[in-house]
């Protein structure tokens, strides 16, 4: 009966047979069977070699676990291939020649193995029985004094706690509530998420979520208690299922100080074992990183080296550096004993200056750093007084750098360098593979995130939307806050211009630390470079506050000011770093990120920073160039408008004007009202053919001229001739327009005589107090097209009451589909206006425009509205 089963696959690579070996021995202790571990790994090891070398096809492996062992299968793509069989008898190959050995193992190792063939594939199998456990001790430690046990409270408690297959605490007990303080009913059903405080980097290694379906996993992290202090423990998490199948994490907890009742045991030696001379290293050292995390779970690996390092060597602290891809720097990835926060991500060269402790590419051991002061920048002012350290090489090329400390001078010789050496050697290619995998995550997490900054950045042009942007990219993918200078020419100081905090309450107190700093030196040179300005001043004004408040007593201590002071502090105490804006071969500012105390930037995220800060420099120079052009052109625009509409005594006039497009103020209609002198008042309402500039250059010339010539005393028709040959004097540039121009003159008995040149324009239409729409002139040739002209002026009498209604043809052509306002629409439009006043008529043809169809209008609209009020009778 089959009662457990796991399954990957493998690609025909060299590397594969490595992994393979890791998911079989992962497996097979995640099912708690070390005792048949090492077998299990050599027999696999051979057949997925023969798959992915030897057969050259990808290979699947299953570890099927039964009642009473496990089968392990190995499947390839090559069915075709033949067994390495000898003639004679079952000799299944010699040891001397190449092929056939894994067979070989399988029928020395293996209880039972076969081959099996189908048309598809070839799977060769082996199974492992489980041994005889007599009652008993299966592993035990040495036997030690009492001063070197391990210390503990006077009672040890284990928190157990379990977790359900969606992440929720389905048990707790009495111990988990005396270690943290919640309650069983607190906890219960609440993401078990909430509670932990894991050390964990955004985009990278293993979170609380994807340790929970490890089936084993072992190390150190933080539970929020019920108080909100945070208390480190050590834990050990195996992964079970009940009768129904159903997944659930059972997780053991205690403090880390008592890591030792859970921690997987090393093996030490007897004394009189002596040492492996011709291995180079001692037999515990083997044991040193089994039951590691899996191979791709880069931080959980290197928190579980440098924990077994310190371990193994006995010492007070560790470290493992990585080294960057020109193997000039080591970043600090993951240590114990050490303030993690202050140290990690943060720099070392490899060669750190002369002599035998200057380089990180050979074992070190460092007796005494007080005397040799700075030969380890990592452990200044840590306490540490003897240093061991060692490279990680993966074919002969620095990768990393393993080092365990001691408070105490002298601890460690050459024999514990050996031993680290060992173990580093052991782990170098598991956490160089982990390292590029992890490198491979980042990069196409770093293409994912910058293909959307671009299509952000792309979408606007404007200024201050672009900055806006640029921070809220930043914070807290890439750091825990932002801020933003602009320069607005080359004569110009930077200006601090967007401040962003992951901490919204913290924005306003890092405005105020930045405001008073000197901003950053604009420079050309592209990268990142450290700015340590607000840190510092973050620190002064903190100092000063403490001192201040000092010296006023705890009864005079402001309530905001320490607290607020400290806390900016703590913002941007960590590393700031400061990248150039620049475009168009000008620095047009800077983006400045930080990080929280003690706290430094990874390589990888200031290359992404970098990339970044190029796309967002070149659109936030868009916006700028956007911004300039938008500035002149309405400028412009708004020079093509009558600057005021005068008033006109007894007589009503409203207009309404929309130009289309974005950012446009006028387009090729036009409107005017101006007084020509002794009582009488000249409007016009035009269209010029076609958009855009060259329509708005024509209109600035249509309006101009109508002035100049109406005040001269000319007619209409003698205004619209002289226009029409300053039109064609344009040449190639002129363009034809639809004209309505007229004179209005207000009568002493209420009413307004006007008189109309309609040239190629919508007829104006009359509207009277009956409700009745008639046309009120008749249409005439446009100008700008042929040199000679024949117009004629015709007089209307607006009465009391009556409205008359002029247009252009983007009121009239207004469209949805293949329907039209039209004429006829407009005309119906305005019958439902009878007793409205001029404004009012004019906003209800804008809302029956607007109304007609659901997209934006696609031409400009002009309307002119002119009415003579009706008088109301005397009262008696």
């Amino acid at each position: 009966m089959i009662t457990a089963r796991a399954a990957a696959t493998f690609e025909p690579v060299g590397r594969s047979v490595a992994a393979a070996r890791a998911f079989v021995r992962d497996t097979l202790q995640g099912w708690g069977l070390a005792d048949i571990v090492d077998d299990a790994v050599v027999l696999t090891s051979e057949l997925v070699t023969n798959a992915v070398v030897h057969a050259g096809t990808s290979a699947e492996v299953s570890c099927v676990r039964s009642e009473g062992g496990v089968r392990i299968e190995v499947s390839d793509r090559y069915p075709e291939r033949e067994l390495p069989l000898e003639d004679t008898g079952r000799n299944y190959g010699s040891p001397d020649r190449e092929g056939g050995r894994g067979l070989l193992l399988c029928a020395a190792l293996a209880a039972r193995w076969g081959v099996e063939y189908s048309a598809a594939r070839k799977q060769v199998w082996f199974q492992l029985d489980f041994p005889d456990r007599p009652a008993g001790t299966r592993s035990a430690g040495p036997a030690l004094p009492a001063e070197a046990l391990p210390v503990t409270d006077t009672r040890v408690r284990v928190a157990v706690v379990q977790i359900d297959g969606s992440g929720l605490v389905s048990a707790w007990n009495e111990d988990a509530q005396d270690l943290f303080g919640h309650r069983p009913e607190q906890i219960v059903g609440t993401p078990f998420a909430d509670l932990a405080a894991w050390p964990h980097t955004p985009s990278t290694g293993t979170g609380i979520a994807e340790a929970l379906q490890l089936s084993r996993w072992e190390g150190s992290y933080g539970i929020t208690c019920a108080d909100r202090r945070v208390v480190v423990v050590y834990a050990s998490h195996l992964r079970v299922r009940d009768a129904a199948g159903a997944p659930s994490t059972v997780c053991l907890l205690v403090r880390d100080h008592e890591r030792a009742v859970l921690q997987s045991p090393v093996r030490v030696p007897a004394p009189d074992s002596g040492r492996h001379q011709d291995r180079g290293a001692p037999p515990d050292a083997f044991e040193v990183f089994i039951g590691s995390p899996a191979p791709d779970d880069l931080d959980g690996l290197l928190q579980r080296t440098v924990e077994r390092a310190r371990d193994m060597l006995d010492g007070d602290a560790a470290y493992l550096l990585l080294a960057t891809d020109d193997e000039t720097e080591l970043e600090v990835r993951a240590s114990t004993g050490l303030p993690s926060a202050r140290q990690r991500f943060a720099r070392v060269p490899v060669e750190a200056g002369t002599g035998r402790y200057g380089s990180a590419r050979m074992p070190a051991v460092h007796e005494d750093l007080g005397v040799v002061p700075g030969a380890v920048p990592l452990l200044a002012n840590t306490g540490m007084r003897s240093v061991v350290t060692v490279p990680l090489k993966v074919e002969g090329r620095l990768t990393g750098s393993l080092g365990v400390a001691a408070e105490m001078p002298g601890r460690y010789s050459n024999e514990e360098a050996l031993r680290l050496q060992f173990a580093a050697d052991r782990i170098a290619l598991a956490v160089e593979s982990a390292r590029l995998t992890e490198l491979e995550r980042l990069r196409r997490g770093s293409l994912s995130f910058l293909v959307e900054a671009s299509d952000l950045l792309a979408g606007t042009l404007d200024r201050d939307q672009t900055l806006a942007l640029m921070a809220q990219m930043t914070v807290p993918t890439l750091a825990t806050w932002c801020a933003v200078y602009t320069i607005a020419d080359p004569t110009s100081d930077p200006e601090l211009s967007y401040v962003l905090h992951e901490d919204e309450d913290r924005i306003d107190g890092l405005k105020a630390l930045l405001s008073k700093v000197s901003p950053p030196e604009a420079v050309l040179t592209p990268g990142a470079r450290v700015w340590t300005a607000p840190t510092e001043a973050a620190q002064a004004a903190a100092l000063r506050t403490t001192l201040r408040s000092l010296n006023l007593g705890d009864s005079a201590r402001p309530s905001s000011g320490p607290g607020a002071s400290l806390a900016t502090a703590s913002a941007v105490g960590g590393e700031t770093v400061v990248l150039p804006l620049v475009a168009r071969n000008r620095a047009i500012g800077m983006l400045t990120l930080g990080k929280p105390t003690d706290e430094h930037f990874r390589q990888e995220i200031l290359e992404l920073a970098e990339d970044l800060s190029r796309r967002a420099a070149l659109a936030l120079d868009n916006a700028r160039l956007y911004s300039e052009r938008t500035a002149i052109s309405q400028s412009l625009q708004r020079s093509l408008l009558p600057p005021e509409l005068p008033e006109v005594p007894g007589v009503e006039v409203e207009v309404i004007y929309r130009a289309a497009g974005e950012g446009n103020e006028v387009g090729g209609d036009f409107y005017d009202l101006f007084p020509i002198g002794d009582g009488a008042y000249g409007f016009a309402i035009g269209d010029v053919c076609g958009t855009g500039p060259e329509a708005a250059a024509v209109t600035g010339l249509a309006r101009h001229a109508l002035r100049l010539l109406a005040r001269e005393g000319l007619g209409g028709p003698a205004v619209l001739e002289r226009l029409n040959a300053a039109i064609l004097d344009e040449g190639a540039r002129s363009r034809f327009l639809t004209l309505l121009y007229g004179e209005l003159r207000p009568q002493d008995d209420g009413s307004a005589r006007l008189k109309v040149v309609c040239a190629g324009h919508p007829l104006p239409l009359r509207l009277r107090p009956d409700g009745s729409v008639t046309a009120a002139a008749e249409p005439q040739p446009l100008p700008g097209v042929m040199e000679d002209l024949e117009l004629y002026e015709q007089t209307v009498t607006l009465d009391p009451g009556d409205v008359l209604l002029c247009v252009t043809d983007g009121v009239t052509e207004r469209r949805e589909d293949s329907r039209m306002l039209g004429d006829d629409g407009l005309t119906e439009v305005l019958t439902t206006c009878t007793g409205l006043t001029a404004g009012a008529v004019a906003a209800r043809v804008l809302r029956a425009v607007e109304r007609f169809a659901p997209d934006p209008p696609s031409d400009d609209m002009a309307i002119l509205a002119m009415r003579v009020p009706q008088t109301l009778p005397s009262e008696s």
